[in-house]
């Protein structure tokens, strides 16, 4: 079963499109035979994304800091969840457990992950694909910024298709099929 690592806000955010994003992943993910593997929150879209694909019978991971699960952000619903000591040991258990990488929309966090998975696909440390959903073009600026770097030449053009952006939840999905070895 191939496992997808999604990215995305703890927070709900004010748009209801991105909320209806989180859920429609959750369940395509689930309905393809996918494992989740996520940030292991209950609330925001993190909580959709996990609700929605565990209506849908799939299996979900989620990979949480001790810390976070004290403050009753842990989803105690999920298939597995992992508590682990630090934010850097989270995102290096989701990268293990992970074939391959989808962003929705989210703050700080999300660009970290997204970037970090990024930054280790060019140091070549793995293959795995990296596929931004661009729902409601939340993602324009980071496109636009990305086809910057590399016009300007401080992001090398085969460093820069390490990722790939998408604009619906379906061209997402089969980026990463096309990404699996």
């Amino acid at each position: 079963m191939p496992s997808v690592c999604v990215f995305l806000a703890s927070g709900r955010g004010l748009e209801p499109i991105f909320v209806e994003a989180a859920r429609a992943a959750g369940t395509a993910i689930a309905t393809r035979g996918w494992r989740l593997v996520y940030g292991g929150a209950h609330r925001g879209l993190m909580g959709e994304l996990a609700d929605a694909a565990l209506a849908a019978g799939g299996e979900v991971v989620g990979v949480l800091p001790h810390w976070l699960a004290t403050r009753e952000i842990a989803h105690r619903g999920l298939t597995t969840l992992e508590l682990v000591d630090s934010m850097a040991q989270r995102k290096d258990r989701m990268f293990a457990l992970a074939d391959g990488f989808l962003t929705l929309p989210g703050g700080y966090g999300t660009l970290d992950e997204t970037f970090e998975a990024l930054t280790a696909a060019q140091l070549g440390h793995h293959t795995k694909p990296i596929v931004i959903c661009d729902v409601a073009g939340y993602f324009a600026p980071i496109a636009a910024w990305l086809d910057g770097a590399v016009r300007a030449g401080l992001v090398a053009r085969e460093h820069g298709a390490l990722l790939t952006i998408r604009g619906t939840l379906d061209e997402a999905l089969d980026a990463l099929v096309a990404g699996w070895p």
